[in-house]
């Protein structure tokens, strides 16, 4: 196959370890005027692969030769693969995607049986996760090989895009870090004239997600995974963009400009028709309390006195609310933009921090073990979104650990204890059997704190 070559450092042609490497051809031009074309558009050219054979082809002298994809398989969330202006035919059944070329080349040296596999979910690294995820095999072909070659049942005009929705599907840190986010960096400057073609998506996923999905493409989605069509493309990516967990590489501009943390909640503003963009100062006298919202989890890593914590928070001035995230994503927005306080333990309901305005204050509390979590999941995102962050990280005698365990115990002493023994096993101590009882004189001071930052 012909190695394509690209002016970034970061893409390489489709070559990795796990799939067949591409030949690398040297398209020599010591073109003629044939004299089947004299006088035409065309030239003759003679293509020599790396093992020496060659063929002379009749070929445009603008060629694109054989439309082989520029693929990513460096990046560490992420794989995927650019096709532009060439022939693509999406099989859903067969999970297969054909690059088709014009060109004899295929036919004269052999080429149209070279394919690699991808699977379209920006999480690469966490092999659990990925065996769940569809694999699409990409396969080059040649239009005079016919019998390879699948006819076009629904041909578009506009660039597509293959993604999976599966994963952690349905907790929206992963959600928004591993699709919407990626998505959006992906196919933003297509400025909605684009469409998705969506693997491993339930139908309560895209209707959560409706509204953010429309707002990126203004054409209905495909669920590849029920389609019986041939999609033809003369554009396609394969797999998502994505730059680091839940956020964006302003060092990584796209096709129209930089992303960035405040972009993409203004985006989100918009789409959800949220009214506040940012906190006006806390000034003495003002009529209206502060709004603080309490993040109630349902089942782990429980605040155990959350009616005790919302009194302290009444008794220092503030409006109050205590519930759980909403299902209806578009309903919860709204509410969570008209918080100027969002308080929460350490978890996927922190996300929503996304709708608040810019200038309101995050409060994580931060369960024992999770230190380096809450930093990279939640405190270094709130940052990057213009809003002031304080953290609250508990004593051993505000988790309900020590209930379980003496206080000498190496949950307490060495976490890192646990994490050596793999994700399940930290997990199961630290995420899923560990709640939280708040010491109110202590919080107290975070929540004036809070107020502080409304004033500044």
């Amino acid at each position: 196959m012909m190695s394509v070559v690209d002016k970034s450092n970061d893409h390489k042609a489709c070559d990795t370890n796990s799939t067949k490497k591409f030949d690398s051809y040297d398209q020599k031009t010591r073109a003629t005027n044939s004299s089947e074309r004299s006088g035409s558009n065309y030239q003759t050219a003679r293509v020599t692969n790396s093992s020496g054979k060659s063929a002379e082809v009749i070929q445009p002298k603008k060629f694109k030769p054989f439309f082989v994809p520029i693929c990513n398989f460096s990046d560490p969330k992420s794989d995927f693969c650019e096709i532009n202006d060439g022939d693509v035919r999406v099989h859903g059944n067969s999970s297969t995607i054909f690059i088709v070329s014009s060109s004899k080349l295929f036919s004269n040296i052999s080429a149209q049986n070279t394919s690699w596999s991808i699977k379209p979910y920006a999480r690469k690294n966490d092999h659990s996760v990925m065996e769940r995820i569809r694999e699409f095999s990409l396969k080059t072909s040649s239009s005079y090989d016919r019998k390879s070659i699948l006819g076009c049942s629904k041909n578009h005009s506009l660039p597509g895009i293959i993604f999976s929705a599966g994963g952690y599907a349905g907790n929206q840190y992963h959600d928004f870090s591993d699709v919407i986010i990626p998505l959006y960096t992906t196919s933003r400057h297509f400025k909605g004239e684009v469409k998705f073609l969506v693997a491993n998506a339930g139908s309560w996923w895209l209707g959560k997600y409706r509204i953010l999905l429309k707002a990126l493409s203004n054409h209905d989605i495909i669920d590849i995974d029920r389609d019986q069509e041939i999609h033809c493309f003369s554009s396609m990516i394969v797999g998502l963009k994505s730059h680091k967990e839940f956020g964006f590489d302003s060092s990584r501009p796209g096709p129209d400009g930089n992303f960035s943390m405040p972009i993409f909640t203004q985006f989100l503003r918009r789409v959800f028709s949220l009214k506040r963009d940012s906190l006006p100062k806390l000034r003495d006298g003002d009529k209206r309390k502060p709004r603080l919202y309490i993040m109630a989890r349902a089942r782990t890593r429980k605040l155990a006195n959350v009616d005790e914590i919302a009194a302290e928070a009444r008794s220092l001035g503030f409006d109050v609310e205590v519930f759980d995230a909403k299902w209806n994503l578009e309903e919860f927005a709204k509410m969570v933009n008209s918080f100027d306080v969002m308080v929460g333990v350490h978890g996927a309901g922190l996300t929503n921090n996304l709708f608040l305005p810019q200038r309101a204050v995050v409060i994580q509390i931060v369960p024992l073990g999770l230190e380096w979590l809450a930093k990279y999941d939640y405190e270094l995102p709130a940052r990057a979104m213009n809003l002031r962050y304080l953290d609250y990280k508990i004593s051993v005698n505000e988790s309900t650990l020590i209930d379980n365990y003496p206080i000498d115990h190496p949950v307490f002493t060495d976490p890192h204890l646990y994490s050596k023994q793999g994700w399940g096993a930290f997990k199961k101590i630290y995420m899923d059997t560990q709640n939280v009882r708040l010491d109110i004189g202590k919080f107290r001071t975070s929540l004036l704190k809070a107020i502080e930052l409304l004033r500044s």
